[in-house]
């Protein structure tokens, strides 16, 4: 949970709230920047959330040979996300949306639970929002970036709460 109140997920079809944020190699980055260059999934998690672990590994598919951006949005410090990282394969870019600054980004967006990934595109609208994990949504995803997900041997849940 994102902070100590229930927040009202950000709705399909509403505008994105910018942020800025810093990455985990210390620059710092705005929604308007990331969008600017095409649609993104951003993706909000904890490193000790096991839904973000099933998930993120599947996230990195998509990033890497597709045409959608992924975007991890991390509720931890950048010590605990590298490590993350490291561990599932990550290499999409992250995001700090750290306890000391309040959760600027989770709160704008509604975030209760994680993982949840927003689909924003370029216009800055929301076009999918997927709490926990959904393997619809995420062939969803997958015909969006123009990559196949799922490989044979994926034995994969089709639904999973975050």
């Amino acid at each position: 949970m994102a902070a100590h109140k229930q927040h009202t997920l950000l709705a399909t079809g509403a505008r994105a709230p910018d942020f800025r944020l810093p990455l985990l190699d210390g620059t710092e980055t705005t929604l308007r920047e990331i969008v600017a260059r095409g649609p993104v999934a951003l993706a909000f998690f904890k490193v000790t959330c096991p839904v973000c672990q099933l998930t993120f590994p599947f996230l990195d598919r998509l990033h890497g040979p597709g045409t959608l951006a992924v975007y991890g949005i991390s509720q931890n410090d950048a010590a605990d996300t590298r490590e993350f990282n490291r561990r599932f394969g990550v290499t999409f870019p992250t995001l700090l949306d750290a306890e000391e600054s309040g959760f600027p980004a989770s709160n704008a967006f509604g975030i209760s639970s994680v993982p949840t990934v927003f689909l924003v595109e370029r216009d800055g609208a929301v076009s999918r929002a997927v709490e926990g994990w959904s393997k619809r949504d995420m062939e969803w995803l997958a015909g969006k970036a123009g990559v196949r997900l799922f490989r044979p041997d994926d034995n994969v849940p089709e639904w999973k709460a975050g």
